[in-house]
């Protein structure tokens, strides 16, 4: 099992996602809705709606690499992207026939059946390579540095992209692989609908008549006793910001990603409700199992038994269904609908 400070450093790893990889598996099963947890829980659709009618990629092109190379591209025939994010951009830009491999963590529909290559870190050069890739799309994270100066060497174009921290790196990331796969118009129009979306959830959020809902992000994987706390860095605080909620770690001065949960720190936390990733939740055994957690039945959202769960493979994706993420938090913090 991965150490949390290899494996759970959220934004740095395209917002952690493709980090989890390997403790994801570990899980298996899908979650079940807890008995007691917060009304009008919603799962985020595990599908992407793609653009239609699909662009006609136009190349070569020459983009950027963040990290210092200049790629051209000359065909998008055979794309791998090496993260569950990037995968999920490409198919919604409308090009998943193009598509030939994925991350562990594309658990999307479209993306389900295509051979795994690679499992967060876990790169294997080998497998990607058989698969005969025009273009490969990476983030900085992805790895080891080995595997990918393989495919590099190999005559491969690979493009890094930098990982997401929060809502405002959506529409670079969309533009970022839209340029790549010589579809920018599709990116800006896929962009457009992305900031859209958003906005029109960002609307419904009720306005604040006192202190706003201070909500706790918490790391669980019970069958490998990790419960962590999430920090500043932990990639949730722009999506509860943009819910009209505090992020209780950073507003606690928490600066890490994330760190081991004490009594003490959920208790100057006080957060009024927990987030949680579905399969967390079900790792320790429901809302029953979260609360025997020593402090969180302490707070006040222990004591309410007030949960927010949202899939694993989209949470902190900041992709194109950010906007069904952020409305499934707004129900569910605000019980709309319950």
């Amino acid at each position: 099992m991965p150490t949390p400070a290899a494996s759970y450093r959220f934004p740095r790893l395209a917002v952690a996602v493709a980090a989890l990889a390997l403790a994801l598996t570990a899980c298996g099963g899908t979650a079940t809705t807890p008995d007691r947890a917060t009304p009008g829980a919603a799962a985020v659709p595990d599908r992407v709606e793609p653009l239609a009618p699909a662009p006609q990629p136009a190349l070569p092109v020459t983009v950027s690499s963040v990290d210092g190379a200049r790629v051209t591209v000359t065909s998008a025939d055979r794309v791998v992207p090496l993260s569950g994010s990037l995968n999920e951009i490409v198919h919604t830009l409308g090009l998943g026939r193009q598509v030939v491999a994925r991350d562990i963590t594309a658990t999307f529909e479209q993306a389900a059946q295509l051979p795994v290559v690679t499992r967060g870190h876990d790169v294997s050069a080998e497998s990607v390579l058989s698969l005969r890739p025009t273009l490969v799309l990476a983030e900085t994270t992805s790895g080891p540095g080995e595997a990918i100066q393989q495919i590099r060497d190999a005559g491969i174009p690979v493009l890094v992209i930098a990982p997401a921290k929060g809502l405002d790196d959506v529409p670079k990331r969309i533009e970022a692989v839209a340029a790549a796969l010589g579809v920018k118009e599709a990116g800006t129009q896929l962009n457009q609908r992305t900031a859209d979306r958003i906005a029109t959830v960002r609307k419904d959020i009720p306005a604040a008549s006192g202190k706003k809902p201070r909500v706790a992000f918490l790391y669980l994987r019970g069958t490998a006793s990790v419960y962590l706390l999430g920090g500043s860095d932990s990639g949730a605080a722009s999506l509860l910001e943009a819910a009209g909620a505090v992020d209780t770690g950073k507003d606690s001065g928490l600066g890490k990603d994330f760190t081991p949960i004490t009594s003490e720190a959920l208790a100057a936390a006080a957060p009024d409700a927990i987030l949680v990733m579905s399969k967390g939740l079900e790792s320790v055994g429901g809302v029953d199992g979260l609360v025997k957690i020593p402090g969180v039945a302490q707070t006040p959202a222990g004591m309410d038994r007030r949960v927010l769960t949202v899939d694993d493979g989209v949470l902190l994706n900041y992709g194109p269904r950010t906007d069904q993420v952020l409305s499934s938090l707004v129900t569910q913090l605000y019980n709309k609908g319950a």
